[in-house]
């Protein structure tokens, strides 16, 4: 279940409001310029579906907001169990970064963890199959795929340069829970 924990930096261990329907994490993103949205597949996809099914069954979407947002680049990024880069692809993305495009992520299978650090707050967002999240550049965060990783996602981006993570040299991600906990 997609959900929203929203922690105070000074209370890492209790979230100061917790949000599971579509309509709450949305308009409580949005205050931040963060975009959440549920799609639905045009085609039902197989479980082994390779990349060019996976962007067939969602090509309407994905070219409406490559065009209404200047995306030009567009990958599938699928991690299972048996990836064997699973923990190095972890730990690299559990430190707090951030990047010059905005980060636009489809899950079109499995589920992901996305930690905002904005202000003296941090939005943990489960992201679960059909889940969009568009986090503006420059929007300090982290990812957690988890230690048992599934997970198939569409990585929308402007540019290559823009695709390069910049970490930031203070980082409070190993005080929130991760997507295990």
């Amino acid at each position: 279940m997609s959900s929203l924990c929203v922690y105070h930096v000074s209370s890492p261990a209790l979230p100061n409001k917790v949000l599971t329907h579509l309509e709450d994490i949305a308009s409580t993103l949005a205050e931040h310029g963060v975009t959440f949205d549920r799609w639905q597949a045009e085609t039902p996809l197989a479980r082994d579906a390779s990349h060019e099914e996976v962007i067939s069954a969602y090509r309407t979407q994905i070219d409406k907001l490559m065009t209404e947002h200047g995306h030009g680049l567009m990958d599938v990024l699928t991690v299972k169990r048996d990836h064997p880069q699973k923990a190095e692809l972890r730990a690299e993305l559990l430190e707090e970064h951030h990047y010059d495009n905005d980060v636009v992520r489809f899950f079109a299978a499995g589920l992901g963890l996305f930690s905002l650090h904005i202000g003296d707050f941090v939005y943990a967002v489960q992201c679960e199959r059909n889940d969009l999240i568009s986090i503006p550049a420059g929007t300090r965060h982290w990812f957690d795929m988890g230690e048992h990783p599934h997970l198939v996602m569409i990585r929308l981006a402007r540019d290559a340069q823009g695709r390069a993570p910049k970490f930031n040299s203070e980082s409070i991600a190993g005080q929130f829970p991760r997507l295990d906990d």
